[in-house]
């Protein structure tokens, strides 16, 4: 377009950048988009915008064959929200712990060859075989894994839900004592956003 709208894109999209991820603009120009900008941007690993214009015919042909991404507008609040919305694929999300339920190991089970199996009661929640477990004893996590094994009796089971007994055995750890807790939780990502 012209020189001040490419001012305007240019200053808007460098405010996009954050500590993590960063807009870089290798070049920008006034008129049509040409066999250069092709080029300038197939070296550097570059999308090309354009605002108010359109690539000439051959750069049109070179852009294909060099598999560079043009992106036209004709409202710069629509690129700004594209790139915006590319960066913060870029983000890597944010992961929490979100607790699925909560066990009091009341007896204890030396198993011959398994190892030490606990004797539980749900206290909150539901406890999954699939899920991570945390061992807590006197409120300070002192184990993060897996379950090995969930019992309900003597059957496999999927998963135990508040106010039910069952036997939990955890991966590579024995160490389990009357009082402990053991506490099932998944690892939630949530897709970050810039801040505006």
């Amino acid at each position: 377009d012209v020189g001040g709208s490419v001012e305007a894109v240019a200053d808007s999209l460098l405010k996009l950048s954050t500590e993590e991820v960063a807009v870089n603009i290798v070049h920008k120009g006034v008129g049509a988009i040409n066999d250069g900008d092709i080029m300038l941007a197939s070296a550097s690993d570059a999308i090309i915008i354009g605002f108010q214009v359109r690539p000439v015919p051959t750069a049109r042909a070179l852009a294909e064959q060099e598999e560079i991404d043009i992106r036209l507008y004709s409202v710069i609040y629509n690129a700004i929200e594209e790139v915006r919305d590319a960066l913060e694929g870029l983000l890597s999300p944010e992961r929490s712990e979100s607790i699925l339920g909560t066990a009091e190991v009341r007896e204890i089970f030396k198993v011959p060859k398994v190892g030490t199996v606990a004797g539980c009661y749900v206290v909150e929640g539901k406890i999954r075989r699939s899920d991570r477990v945390h061992l807590i004893r006197e409120g300070v996590v002192i184990y993060e894994g897996s379950l090995a094994s969930l019992k309900r009796f003597k059957d496999d089971v999927r998963e135990v839900t508040n106010g039910y007994e069952c036997g939990m055995g955890i991966e590579n750890f024995n160490d389990i004592k009357v009082g402990d807790q053991i506490e099932a939780y998944e690892i939630v990502e949530t897709r970050r956003t810039l801040e505006a």
